[in-house]
């Protein structure tokens, strides 16, 4: 078979230049442009059959060739109706206008989230079609990171001044407050009370604006995780006996320290355990497990709460993003900023309806940390 050579010029702008056979010497130099294109190249049927896949294309869907031929082009990808529907429409428009390029983010068989540029081109060779499929996920992620970064730059920015500019008015409100406090009749010591709850409101709202305005300098020594974690639990057992829930340590033994800085660490697990309490306002369990993973200690922390839809997860940790009503989303976008400044990172886990997974990792090697 003579495979022609297609080249893919980035995100959103899919060049196929075909080469006739005449113009070259052997049906062995199509082969080889074939498979080492560093692109993913499908060839397939009008019955949607795959017939030949190069290296890449094993390599992006994460199956063997021999796994693939014969398989329906459709059937690689395990995701919902819609986005079967996204790439016929692709391979109807495609066949129609000659050539088509698209984006798309697919759920792989293996259950990951993928994010693609794909161009398709009808009648190819041998009355074939192919498809040529780049994997732009690690672009993708880049991309949000910036994203997210850019935001933080501008919080930041903001922070120090709205934080000086609500916290002088809010020093006087508390003060007048204090002193009308003997004055205030039984029947009004409620509102005294919402006042004054919600005044320690905004002044924890104004905290949070200030480390991010002004983190402070962390100073790194060698802790055991499991205190720290312990001291938290205790710190809020009293909060959670009030929800109804249960709170479910299981610590690993022995593990070896972690070098941090352990006020950050019970900031960021204060935040974490205090979102999944409140998420379970009927009460239920929280499983808090610390174990060692390679070279790594794991830190997680699974509630059994509603859950947070697939297409909100990534947008945990970003400045203002929130699932809880009276919420600001700066807690948890300073918990990623502390576990990020120890090198570590953490992933979420969730499904609607069926509770919320957080998982801390943190390197064991002190070096790691700059």
């Amino acid at each position: 078979m003579i495979l022609p050579n297609f080249e893919f010029h980035g995100a959103g702008e899919c060049v196929a230049e075909e080469k006739l056979s005449e113009a070259l010497p052997s049906e062995q130099k199509f082969r080889r442009i074939f498979e080492d294109s560093m692109d993913g190249l499908i060839l397939w049927n009008d019955m949607y059959q795959i017939v030949d896949i190069n290296y890449s294309g094993e390599r992006i869907f994460g199956l063997a060739k021999d796994r693939l031929l014969g398989k329906s082009l459709i059937d690689l990808f395990n995701t919902v109706e819609e986005k079967k529907q996204e790439i016929m429409n692709h391979i109807e428009q495609a066949m129609q206008i000659g050539k088509k390029c698209s984006s798309i983010v697919i759920e792989m068989i293996d259950g990951t989230v993928k994010h693609f540029d794909y161009s398709t081109k009808p009648k190819i060779i041998d009355g074939l079609n192919l498809t040529v499929i780049i994997d732009v996920t690690e672009k993708a992620k880049m991309q949000e990171q910036l994203r997210k970064s850019d935001r933080l730059s501008i919080v930041g920015e903001l922070a120090a001044g709205i934080a000086h500019e609500i916290r002088n008015p809010m020093t006087a409100l508390k003060g007048f407050i204090q002193l009308l406090k003997p004055s205030i009749k039984a029947e009004h010591t409620m509102y005294y009370d919402v006042i004054t709850s919600e005044l320690a409101r905004i002044d924890s709202i104004i905290n949070e604006f200030l480390v991010l305005a002004k983190p402070k300098e962390i100073r790194f020594q060698e802790n055991d995780v499991c205190q720290i974690m312990k001291e938290t639990v205790d710190l809020l057992s009293a909060q959670a006996v009030l929800y109804n829930v249960q709170l479910h340590p299981e610590y690993e033994s022995e593990l070896p320290l972690v070098y941090c800085e352990p006020n950050q660490l019970k900031k960021v697990f204060i935040n974490l355990i205090k979102n999944a309490i409140e998420v379970m306002p009927g009460g239920g369990r929280i499983t808090i497990t610390i174990k060692k993973e390679k070279q790594n200690v794991q830190i997680s922390i699974h509630d059994e709460g509603t859950g947070i839809p697939k297409d909100q997860l990534n947008k945990l940790g970003e400045p203002f993003y929130t699932t809880k009503e009276k919420g600001t989303g700066l807690g948890l976008m300073v918990s990623y900023q502390i576990i990020e400044e120890h090198n570590g990172e953490i992933q979420v886990e969730s499904e609607d309806g069926k509770g919320t997974l957080f998982k801390i990792t943190l390197p064991l090697n002190q070096m790691e940390i700059n």
